[in-house]
């Protein structure tokens, strides 16, 4: 006999909410996860994506803090794109029984933020690095707070908010309930929940890993060049909704490109998009006024849109572990759907890794490479790439006349070319060289999530997408001071042989000792003014 939502022990105001929300009956998480949670456990939760999770832990929520001002409960998720998905449906359920909320997200006014915080509503909904923000400057107190959820606690570990969660834990009380859900439950998290969780129910409906079970998955090899024909050609087939998911910005933004060209209607939306702009694509998406979204990782967590027709890897995630939630944007609740993934050469090991997570083989496509499509669209990316060609030389000549290296130069804008993108290549170029001449790593990257410009912690975040590689630094000068006595060592050895400290003395030989021994380092003291700072005879660079 099928579970009903009245015998999980719901009040009368909840079972009105779930009928509003045309429930029929509870899947199989809620089924097993929410008489638990009401009873006051711990509880972690594992279920493919699209499967009512996010139900799963609002309705108990709900439902113990009914009327109740706080905060007395906290839901963290690891994007501002979730926060808000949560928050609409934490409105839903909540606003008829009390249950007011605040969202605390980055990219948006911090000043509005502190000042639903000083209502002391029943709920906050947060992303890590804003609340750890807000707790910093001393305008949060999470004191009262009886309830916390985790969604995605994989992917906030993953990002590199280890520190902010650790400082909003210590903000915590140490009596709570603690509900941990997500679709994946990794070794990462096991420790995690090991330290945060207190004999926690596990409640693991399908085992971690598992992907959509009505996605139609598909793997085509093609060679990088193919990638844009294949798209174009796969789009071409039908009139279903697209999400194509890359891995870095720059990518995203030249997919788009390319499908406006193709006369596709296509938003964007990554870390480098404001939070308005990011709304307007992910809403205009859903009501259907872009056919196309594309997108790197950030999309890939629990956004609920319907029918979404075709989940498209362009590019396989930074971590394997994100293919199942990618695929999950699709066939949701019940419906059907279809995955494609490319991949070239380099992909093999991450193509096994995906392949073991998910405990099955991927099943391999053909390439259509005689449709008319896909040879359209390769003919005029290998005529890009010949135009490319003069400029490839040209540049060449340059650096050489510069003094740069001709070989280093070449395969740098063979690179770049073979990418596509000249502009954006020529700003990777130039940010590369500035951080070059100022002796500094690669900019700090915001997480997704976030707002504003600075990170918080040291561990990476994986919403920051890929920087381009450093070239090889050029060592710093050499102080005048030691050139000048290298100088001298090679006039009194012209064979080139060991001398001073380089040179080991023979055995049983003494070394002189006193104040005139060895050579004299520098100008002797007290004399002319210090040479640090001035170029003199300091030892920089040691």
């Amino acid at each position: 006999m099928s579970t009903s939502f009245k015998s999980l022990g719901l009040s009368p105001e909840s079972l009105d909410a779930v009928r509003r929300a045309r429930f029929a009956s509870p899947t199989p998480i809620q089924a097993q996860a929410i008489p638990p949670a009401l009873a006051g456990r711990d509880v972690i939760g594992c279920a493919i994506t699209g499967t009512g999770k996010t139900a799963a832990y609002l309705l108990p929520l709900v439902e113990r803090l009914a009327g109740e001002r706080g905060p007395a409960g906290l839901v963290l998720a690891p994007t501002r794109e979730l926060v808000l998905q949560i928050a609409e449906e934490a409105g839903f359920f909540g606003e008829p029984r009390g249950v007011t909320r605040a969202v605390v997200i980055g990219g948006t006014d911090m000043g509005a933020q502190v000042e639903a915080l000083r209502q002391r509503p029943s709920l906050v909904l947060a992303t890590p690095g804003r609340l750890a923000d807000l707790l910093k400057a001393g305008v949060a107190n999470l004191s009262a707070v009886r309830m916390l959820v985790l969604d995605e606690a994989d992917r906030m570990l993953e990002m590199g908010f280890m520190p902010e969660l650790s400082q909003i834990l210590a903000a915590l009380p140490r009596e709570r309930q603690t509900l941990l859900f997500s679709a994946t439950l990794g070794h990462n998290v096991t420790r995690f929940a090991q330290e945060v969780l207190r004999r926690p129910v596990r409640v693991e409906v399908t085992p971690s890993g598992t992907p959509a079970a009505r996605a139609v998955q598909r793997l085509y090899e093609v060679e990088a060049a193919e990638k844009y024909p294949l798209l174009l050609s796969l789009l071409a087939r039908d009139q279903l909704s697209a999400l194509v998911f890359t891995r870095t910005r720059e990518r995203a933004e030249k997919v788009q490109e390319v499908l406006k060209r193709a006369g596709h209607k296509t938003a964007t939306i990554h870390a480098d998009r404001t939070q308005g702009q990011r709304r307007q694509a992910l809403e205009g998406f859903r009501r259907g006024q872009y056919r196309c979204l594309v997108a790197t990782d950030i999309a890939s967590r629990g956004l609920d849109v319907e029918d979404v027709g075709h989940v498209i890897n362009f590019d396989l995630p930074h971590a394997p572990e994100d293919y199942v939630h990618r695929i999950g944007r699709t066939a949701r609740a019940g419906a059907s759907g279809r995955a494609s993934t490319f991949v070239t050469a380099r992909d093999e090991e991450a193509v096994h890794t995906i392949e073991r997570i998910i405990r099955m083989s991927l099943p391999r496509a053909e390439v259509p490479r005689e449709d008319a499509v896909f040879l359209e669209e390769l003919e005029e990316f290998q005529a890009g790439k010949e135009d490319a060609e003069p400029a490839k030389y040209e540049s060449r000549s340059e650096g050489t006349a510069r003094g740069r290296h001709p070989a280093r130069e070449a395969g740098r804008t063979h690179s770049r070319a073979a990418t596509g993108g000249e502009s954006n290549a020529r700003r990777s170029g130039r940010q590369s060289e500035g951080q070059e001449r100022r002796g500094k790593g690669l900019s700090r990257r915001e997480a997704p999530g976030r707002g504003g410009s600075s990170t918080r912690g040291t561990a990476p975040r994986r919403e920051r997408e890929e920087a381009p590689r450093r070239e090889r630094s050029i060592p710093p000068r050499r102080s005048e001071g030691v050139r000048d006595r290298d100088t001298a060592r090679g006039a009194r050895n012209p064979r080139g042989r060991k001398t001073g400290q380089e040179k080991s003395s023979p055995r049983g030989t003494r070394r002189p000792s006193g104040k005139g021994a060895g050579h004299q380092r520098g100008p002797p003291r007290g004399t002319g003014r210090s040479p640090r700072g001035h170029g003199g005879g300091g030892r920089r660079g040691r």
